[in-house]
């Protein structure tokens, strides 16, 4: 957006008797990037913008096309005329910036490489130090609300315990930044994020799909909706991920005549006795001890299902899946996925992680002591 003001692509236009101001041409701006190598060809450019329209950050003047169309149509960044939706989300993130670039621009500052177990981490800090930095600089009032800040900077994926261990703490435990906001990014790493619109038009994430018939050629698989109804479901392979970022659902195709052999469902409704909070999980003393799982997927998947949300929980394990073979149980909360914090989010997002790591799925869960 700046670059664009800068390039003065982003001005005052007069269209149909009528200034709109701060914005751009459509076609103008792909051009544009196809030119500062920020698009490789039009179609990628027209992906690129329609990201960042799915994600409220660009839209047409009028609000009459949802859609990005490379015509000589006017669009605007929210930010340019104060329609930007400034979440809880986005605040957390924005705040955790401005706290980054503050400790960095300083000398002496508390971000330093340090190491523990024999392995350096870069941008670290001891809590403790953090939390006399925040009051000292009047970022929060008092260590209370300092650890609260530091809390929420952790669940929002900002900062984490170096080895993803511990929740933030007034300690000398030791964190690090996990975002480097410095780092130069490019428009079509937007690409590489997977469409937690389409995993959430799915009525179970993919990981409990079970074969419909022994023969290896056959790649189909059941799931049921929340409504009982049964639907065809194409095996999720590691290769298709980059099809769910399309428009139309790969998963389901007409129903099929049930004459294989009753598989077993994945229950609608939660497995849990009971809602379990992240803070239930987390205070000490808690009836949870945590696992560590590997799970290394097969063609079809990993072999089971996450439901629910701060925090989640293994709501269906395939007895004869690779998580099963690791350890997995149903009633299970999903602590950390390959090595982050999920205890804050819902499943929708715990599934693009999973479907767009790796093969080998290292996976920190919380169960119920008996």
């Amino acid at each position: 957006r700046l670059r664009l003001h800068d390039g003065k692509l982003i001005k005052d236009r007069r269209y149909h008797l009528r200034t709109y101001p701060n914005c751009f041409v459509a076609k103008e701006l792909t051009d544009w990037l196809i030119d500062h190598k920020e698009a490789p060809d039009r179609e990628t450019g027209i992906r690129l913008m329609q990201k960042l329209m799915d994600h409220y950050i660009i839209h047409h003047v009028c609000d009459e096309h949802s859609d990005y169309k490379d015509a000589k149509l006017l669009y605007r960044f929210r930010k340019d005329d104060g329609t930007f939706p400034l979440s809880k989300d986005v605040k957390v993130f924005m705040r955790g910036q401005s706290l980054y670039e503050k400790l960095v621009s300083v000398e002496e500052s508390i971000l330093k490489v340090r190491e523990e177990n024999s392995v350096k981490y870069q941008r670290t800090f001891l809590g403790c130090e953090m939390i006399d930095w925040l009051v000292q600089e009047g970022e929060a009032e008092n260590r209370k609300e300092a650890v609260e800040l530091g809390r929420a900077l952790l669940e929002h994926g900002i900062i984490q315990h170096v080895s993803n261990r511990h929740h933030f703490f007034d300690s000398d435990t030791l964190y690090q930044f996990w975002i480097n906001f410095r780092r130069r990014r490019r428009l079509t790493e937007l690409l590489n994020e997977n469409s937690s619109r389409t995993l959430s038009e799915s009525p179970d994430s993919p990981f409990c799909l079970r074969k419909l018939n022994p023969d290896p050629g056959n790649t189909s698989f059941l799931s049921v909706q929340t409504n009982k109804e049964i639907k065809i479901v194409s095996a999720v392979r590691r290769s298709s991920i980059t099809s769910l970022a399309g428009n139309c659902n790969p998963y389901f195709s007409a129903t099929p005549m049930l004459v294989f052999p009753p598989v077993a469902e994945c229950n609608p409704k939660s497995v849990l006795k009971r809602p379990v909070t992240s803070e239930e999980l987390l205070s000490p003393g808690a009836p949870y001890v945590k696992k560590t799982l590997t799970i290394v997927g097969d063609a079809v998947g990993w072999g089971f299902v996450v439901r629910g949300g701060r925090p989640c929980h293994i709501q269906a394990v395939d007895p004869g899946g690779p998580a099963a073979a690791a350890g997995m149980k149903v009633c299970q909360f999903v602590f950390s996925v390959n090595g982050m914090y999920v205890l804050h989010l819902d499943y929708q997002t715990i599934s693009s992680l999973i479907m767009t790591g790796p093969r080998t799925l290292v996976m920190e869960v919380m169960e119920a002591v008996e």
